[in-house]
């Protein structure tokens, strides 16, 4: 290259160079690009790196808008773009930075967990058509400028956090087709401006508290085919004209409080030509489908769901739903015969059909549609015996019926059933072998019912067999070993049956064997523990409790390495518990044995009653749990300060007696004289322990009762605190009236006596009544139990409590009904053996009952659990036992309450009657929840039963139809009310029985609560002594979620969920 060369280059290169730094710094200027390196700023976690490692200055493309950049796209130099979904982004940001952004289309961060606000100059996104930012964190109210987006035409924002009502400026959205609130915390009205939205295809506001009615005019939207409101507070009635006149293909009102209108409770249903998903279940409808000829033509419509509200009547041919494939009209109160044609298909393309609890009846004779496939017929009154032919269902649930006979039938039935539930039923005779046809069978449950005979060996030969329950019957003979190394069965409950002999594997299977759960409780089994268990590697849960198993207990039980609960208890094992449990050990259980030794390290993160009663040389290395002095030293203290505690104590004391005397001696003033001196003696001599059948600690005297007993509850099983009178008692030997009642005060933490009375009761010395026992392990005689040292608990509307302790050393809590509350003899004692079969890690057990020679000695027997129940450690009173409870502590014994629970709802078929949470008692240092006092009123009269319904009442806990009932009784979904008030508890740290003061002035907690969610303010109602814990996203998500269950099981009873799905919402959080 010639030197004139050179330097012409070397002066285009000068010249070249200027260009270039300008155009880069254009770059680094760009609107745009500053934009989004501002948003980028709030990014707190990225975990894919897709922002953070791709937004940077050394990657700016040349035209001004970064095209590189992940998630951007571009028109020209602008950002049209930002797609940001299902990336798990961290972070608090500003949005109101886009609005910078002047020709972005497309604005999409779903799903992730982004915080912040929609900022108050939205109407500067003028061009702005798709805004998706749903399944975030987003909170706080819509901003009014909202509607100001006329060229917006999706907006979802589901999923978030958003409060307040939504703006009547909504209808300024002139260009929407789809619009999703659904899944916040929206509450008020819905603006009647929704239905000005002529261009609305999809509207899904569902999942939040809107209230008062449906706006009229959705029919005259023509666009609109999607129309969820759901889950809401919704009430009043749907217009007739709407259903009539609507073009929307998707209708879903469920979980509302919706009525019917004048016209519809003659005929609920008059047509809805263009609609096939109809769902109006969860409302309060009342009416019938029929009146005179039947129902009207549904054209198009495919499903029908009206299921839980209070539909009646009988049942209509539904002939004309031509188009019908799902039909759901369970839990009404429909009556009468199954209809033929829904059970004989043609001219019905039905697929699934449900009609569960409702009070219809009559037999069953053939199902041969050819198209059903799911049926569930369940609680309701069939008779008869089971069905000759199941066509092609797939699904068939005719549990809790009336059905009777054998099962023969079913050898016939198609290969298609894969879930089959008898269940509940009056059902008899072996199981038949001949039912090898059932290849696809994977759910069997035939418990309940009168079957016997040995175990078919068919059992074995269904090759997608899952769960197979045949408890509660009577089948005999030996265990079908094979059951336990099957491939594919995941759950085996034979629980209560007559089962015997010793469980004996089979040799090694090539294949590895899939059990989880296995039930073997209350059958005959013995020998020994088999060391085959430690080869089921995938069992979770073990019960073989109730059986004659003897012997030391192998090694190769802690082999079972996926093991969560382990019940061994009432049985004849000796020796000591094996070392190196695993640590995924949540509930065990080993009381009534004759176990011996030092309880293994891992093990002792159970309570005393895991091992206790029974095994009396099975010890502790330094006490139960609870019961060790403080591992932290103490320092001496001083003389003076003693003196400074003692002085004053001893003279309230002394104030406190001379106060009781004084009010004693008013009281017997008042009386005949031929009275006076009897009952003055019997205030010198009488001690309150004796007077109930049981002599104090030191064996005689009245009861001592310390200061601290005095202004707090008791220790131990107790589900009440001890009344003002009790305490008289303690110092004057003054004892109240049988007959009187006492309402907690929630303030003070004490009983406020009402109708104050003297207990007129001469108990002997000795109980010379009878003891029965609800299992064999436990024995002890009346004069034992007399001599019984006895420490009063607390006094309820039907009893006292009292703890007391064995002469080996076994505590258990007797309560002693108030005399007029027990049913007669017989009835008690047939109600009584019941409870024998009710043993569950979350449920306190039942042990026996005294029957006296006289109407007021009538005595339960039960576990006795410490430290203390639910509302001793709750509520912010004095004498609160330990610290404030922590989030994972109130979560933990919510879910603890809701599995006891659905196991009394359904493995046995009670409800509880009187849950509170005085009767949620908290088992060790782990505070494993357990609920007592259950089903009693099935012990009691029905004048009894309706006192304990009154006092629950009081107390905040008491149903809203229990109320208005002239003979209320106790029902799975008042339970459900009343575990609903023990959430708003757990949550609020207030008693259910509190007067809430605020704005609106005195309110009961369930108000108070439903007011602040429907105000936008939920998060306000959350105890304070959480306030740091709500600080964190999870923590504080979760008492959202619990907030809204709760607020889900304190809605009307044809809306109430059942426990088992609170149970299951409680669980996956």
């Amino acid at each position: 290259m010639d030197p004139l060369s050179g330097q012409r280059m070397k002066l285009l290169w000068l010249l070249t160079l200027p260009l270039y730094l300008v155009s880069s710094m254009a770059q680094l200027t760009s609107p745009d690009i500053l934009t989004l390196l501002e948003f980028k700023k709030g990014i707190k976690q990225d975990p894919t790196g897709y922002i953070l490692n791709s937004w940077n200055e050394e990657s700016i493309d040349f035209n001004g808008c970064p095209s590189s950049w992940n998630g951007i796209v571009c028109n020209g130099g602008n950002v049209a773009g930002i797609v940001l979904d299902n990336l798990n982004i961290i972070g608090n940001v500003d949005l109101s930075v886009f609005a910078n952004l002047t020709k972005l289309l497309n604005l999409s961060m779903s799903n992730n967990s982004i915080t912040g606000k929609i900022p108050d100059n939205i109407a500067d996104f003028k061009n702005l058509q798709y805004l998706d930012i749903s399944g975030n964190s987003f909170f706080d109210a819509l901003p009014a400028d909202i509607g100001k987006l006329q060229t917006l035409q999706n907006l979802s924002l589901a999923g978030n956090n958003f409060s307040g009502s939504i703006p009547d400026s909504i209808g300024g959205l002139v260009s929407i087709q789809s619009l999703d609130l659904s899944r916040n915390y929206l509450s008020g009205p819905l603006p009647s401006s929704l239905t000005d939205l002529r261009n609305l295809v999809s509207l899904n506001v569902s999942y939040n508290s809107f209230t008062k009615g449906i706006p009229s005019g959705f029919e005259q939207i023509s666009t609109l085919e999607v129309l969820d409101l759901h889950q809401n507070q919704l009430d009043g009635v749907i217009d007739d004209k709407f259903l009539l006149l609507s073009r929307a293909v998707h209708i879903d009102f469920s979980g509302n409080l919706l009525t019917s209108s004048s016209s519809q409770k003659q005929k609920f249903l008059f047509g809805v030509p263009d609609t096939k998903y109809l769902n109006l279940s969860n409302n309060q409808f009342t009416g019938s489908l029929v009146n005179g000829g039947g129902l009207s033509s549904f054209g198009n419509l495919k499903v029908l769901d009206l299921s839980y509200n209070q539909l009646s009547g009988e049942l209509p041919e539904f002939n004309f739903f031509y188009d019908l494939e799902v039909l759901r009209l369970g839990n009404n109160m429909f009556t009468g015969f199954i209809p033929n044609g829904l059970l004989r298909g043609d001219p019905l393309v039905i697929t699934e059909l449900d009609l569960s609890a409702n009070n219809l009846s009559g037999p069953i004779s053939m199902i041969m549609s050819t198209t059903l496939r799911i049926l569930n017929l369940s609680s309701n009154a069939i008779t008869g015996e089971l069905p000759l032919l199941t066509g092609s269902c797939s699904l068939l649930d005719l549990s809790g019926n009336q059905l009777s006979g054998n099962l023969s039938a079913i050898a016939k039935w198609g290969n298609a059933i894969e879930f089959l539930d008898l269940s509940q039923n009056q059902l008899t005779g072996p199981l038949p072998e001949a039912t090898s046809q059932f290849l696809r069978l994977n759910y069997l449950n035939l418990s309940h019912n009168f079957l016997v005979d040995t175990l078919p060996t068919v059992l074995t030969q269904y090759p997608k067999l899952r769960t197979l329950d045949l408890s509660f019957n009577q089948f005999n003979g030996p265990l079908l070993t094979d059951l336990l190394i099957s491939p594919t069965l995941q759950e085996l409950h034979l629980q209560n049956n007559l089962l015997v002999g010793s469980v004996k594997f089979s040799p090694p299977s090539p294949n590895e064997p899939n059990l989880q759960v296995l039930d073997l409780s209350g059958n005959q089994f013995n020998g020994t523990f088999p060391s085959e268990f430690g080869s089921l590697s995938g069992l979770q849960i073990l019960n073989i409790s109730q059986n004659n198993f003897s012997s030391s207990l192998p090694d190769a039980m802690t082999e079972l390495a996926s093991l969560i609960s382990l019940d061994i208890s009432l049985n004849h094992f000796t020796g000591p518990l094996p070392e190196n449990f695993p640590n995924t050990l949540e509930s065990f259980n080993a009381s009534y044995n004759d176990l011996s030794g030092l309880i293994p390290v891992n093990l002792r993160k159970f309570p005393d009653s895991s091992f206790h009663p029974g095994n009396s040389r099975l010890q502790f290395p330094n006490g139960p749990p609870g019961s060790s002095p403080s591992q932290y030293p103490r320092k001496p203290i001083k003389t003076v300060i003693k003196l400074a505690v003692i002085i004053p104590c001893v003279a309230a004391v002394v104030i406190l007696i001379l106060l009781a005397f004084s009010i004693h001696y008013k009281r017997i003033s008042k009386r005949r004289a031929s009275l006076d001196n009897s009952a003055k003696k019997d205030v010198r001599t009488r001690s309150l322990p004796e007077s109930a059948g049981f002599k104090s600690r030191d064996n005689g005297g009245a009861l001592v009762v310390s200061a601290d007993d005095l202004m707090s509850s008791r220790k131990g099983s107790s589900s009440e605190i001890i009344s003002p009178d009790e305490k008289m008692a303690a110092v004057t030997g003054f004892s109240p009236s049988k007959n009187s009642q006492f309402s907690w005060s929630p303030d003070s933490g004490e009983f406020v006596p009402e109708n104050l009375g003297k207990l007129d009761v001469q108990s002997p010395d000795r109980l010379a009544g009878e003891l029965h026992f609800l299992d064999n392990t436990i024995v002890l005689t009346p004069e034992e139990l007399s001599r019984a040292p006895a420490e009063v608990l607390g006094r309820s509307s039907h009893g006292t409590s009292y703890k007391a302790t064995l002469d080996n050393g076994v505590v258990l809590t007797v309560k002693w009904l108030r005399e007029g509350v027990a049913k007669p003899r017989k009835e008690f004692a047939k109600e009584a053996k019941k409870f024998a079969n009710i043993r569950h890690p979350n449920v306190v057990g039942l042990r026996g009952y005294y029957w006296g020679p006289t109407q007021h000695e009538k005595l339960i027997l039960s576990d006795y659990i410490s430290p203390g129940s639910l509302a001793s450690f709750l509520y912010d009173r004095p004498g609160r036992k330990g610290p404030p409870l922590t989030w994972a502590q109130r979560l933990k014994i919510t879910v603890d309450v809701a599995r006891g629970l659905n196991y009394l709802h359904f493995d046995r078929a009670v409800p509880h009657g009187n849950l509170k949470a005085t009767n949620i008692l908290l088992d060790g240092s782990d505070l494993n929840a357990r609920i007592s006092d259950y089903c009693l009123h099935r012990l009691m009269t029905q004048a009894g039963t309706i006192e304990q319904i009154l006092d629950a009442g009081v107390l905040g806990y008491r149903a809203p139809e229990l109320a208005s009932a002239k003979k209320p009784s106790p029902s799975f979904k008042s339970d459900v009310y009343s575990f609903g008030v023990i959430l708003l508890e757990v949550l609020t740290g207030k008693c259910a029985g509190d007067v809430v003061s605020g704005e609106e002035g005195g309110v009961d907690l369930t108000d108070w609560v439903r007011l602040r969610v429907a105000e936008g303010r939920g998060s306000d109602c959350f105890d304070v002594v959480m306030l740091l814990e709500i600080g964190i996203q999870e923590v504080e998500k979760g008492m959202k979620e619990v907030l809204g269950i709760a607020l889900r099981c304190i809605r009307s009873v044809s809306e109430r969920p059942g426990i088992k799905t609170v149970y299951e919402d409680l669980s996956s959080i």
